[in-house]
């Protein structure tokens, strides 16, 4: 497809979005809860059919040598997509909060003043490998009554297809316009270009995947972007803490999977108990085969653990997003030093803290500046659907509009409403 075409069908879909946008916006909950049904009922029909063009993106994945965790990400199991059809019904058995009135308050004047929760229109979603993030995409934003326009990594163009096709079904069985979800069907790099530069049509734009991508967006686009950079997440083992607990929810938080933006890729861990600590978690690292970069007090005590992978950690380490069976180690003071290289070091996706001492849980919840932070819980939990929120469109690290996972009240807007009763100014 030429530059043209490109430019041509990008104006299409967003004129067609921000068309479909004014019904979204007023649908009736009992409406837009059908298509989600819908979609969870057609997920579950088409498992089979879906593994089919699945099939062939991972073949192709493979073929072009993608690293296999990679390609794990691509993956369409009736297991993944069991899960998207549960995020529907979570999402269908939700409140809707589009129309409610927050605050609405008497002033001296007479007037009442409120705000109202509204869809935000049209978004944009630019996202890389996961295909389950079309479902995931759709299902928000049908629920928010906005439209969006979903465009996909060229390496999961099949299976993309395939679920948006299911998506626009679920629309037209509810009566609903089928063009409140569209998919860029082309891999040309320059819809992307095109969508995140057109301000009359897209009301913001959600990138998920790797840096470059995000960066490219947030430097190129001309309208409003939700963002995270990556996840350099870190667990920080307390003193006093559990030490079997703290073995238990380290290891979940680096081994569960390694591919996701949430696994913790820094421990840290107090000197008073690294001792005991690093010799078990140690141990569980090498069982597993994972390769710890630590600071020279940490390869001391890890030093005896058998089979251990080690290599001194260098400065870059402490700032690195792995994504892989590697994970940076540092032997820390206690909860302020813990505090402070987190806060210079990570990403500010999510943060943890294990401990036996309120008092230092609650200087951790406090100083740490992510959009997670947690206590005595493993990281992988920061997540749409672990939140409740039905599912997620994706995790913002910005500190505006929208922070953490974003789910259905990150993609509305608050507009003031005003109620008089003949009141003028004096």
């Amino acid at each position: 497809m030429n530059a043209l075409n490109v430019a041509e069908t990008t104006q299409t879909l967003g004129l067609q979005a921000k068309t479909a946008s004014a019904l979204m916006a007023k649908a009736p909950a009992a409406i837009k809860n059908k298509a989600l049904k819908a979609l969870a009922r057609l997920l579950r029909e088409q498992t089979v059919a879906l593994q089919v063009d699945n099939a062939r993106d991972l073949e192709r994945a493979r073929a072009a040598g993608l690293a296999e965790p990679l390609v794990d990400r691509l993956k369409l199991s009736p297991k993944v997509l069991e899960t998207c059809a549960e995020g529907c019904e979570q999402l269908a058995a939700m409140p809707d909060i589009i129309g409610e009135i927050l605050g609405m308050k008497q002033q001296p004047s007479g007037i009442r003043v409120g705000q109202m929760r509204v869809p935000i229109g049209v978004f944009g979603m630019i996202y890389e490998s996961r295909p389950n993030v079309t479902i995931e995409a759709a299902s928000l934003s049908i629920k928010s009554g906005n439209a969006c326009i979903l465009r996909g990594g060229s390496e999961a163009i099949d299976s993309n297809k395939a679920l948006a096709k299911l998506v626009q079904q679920a629309l037209a069985e509810a009566g609903l316009p089928q063009d409140a979800v569209q998919l860029v069907q082309t891999t040309d790099r320059e819809a992307v270009g095109q969508l995140i530069t057109m301000p009359q049509f897209v009301d913001v734009i959600i990138p998920r995947g790797g840096k470059g991508l995000i960066e490219r967006i947030s430097r190129d686009a001309k309208v409003p972007v939700i963002k995270h950079l990556d996840g350099n997440c870190h667990t920080y083992v307390d003193d006093p803490c559990d030490i079997a607990m703290a073995v238990k929810v380290a290891d979940n938080a680096k081994t569960n999977k390694y591919s996701p933006c949430n696994a913790s890729e820094g421990l840290l861990v107090a000197r008073g108990v690294a001792a005991d600590f690093l010799s078990k978690i140690g141990a569980v690292f090498a069982a597993k085969g994972v390769e710890m970069r630590g600071c020279p007090e940490s390869l001391a005590l890890l030093q005896p653990v058998p089979g251990a992978k080690l290599v001194p950690a260098t400065e870059q380490d402490w700032s690195e997003e792995y994504l892989a069976p590697i994970i940076s180690i540092k032997v820390v003071a206690g909860v302020d030093e813990a505090i402070a290289h987190i806060n210079r070091y990570s990403s500010h996706h999510t943060d943890a803290i294990l401990t036996r001492d309120h008092m230092h849980a609650q200087q951790f919840l406090r100083e740490v500046d992510s959009a997670s932070v947690m206590v005595n819980a493993s990281t992988r939990f920061a997540d749409g659907f672990e939140y409740g929120l039905g599912a997620e469109i994706g995790i913002s690290t910005d500190k505006f509009h929208a922070r953490g996972p974003v789910g259905i009240e990150g993609l509305t807007s608050l507009k003031y409403v005003v109620l008089g009763d003949g009141e003028v100014r004096g």
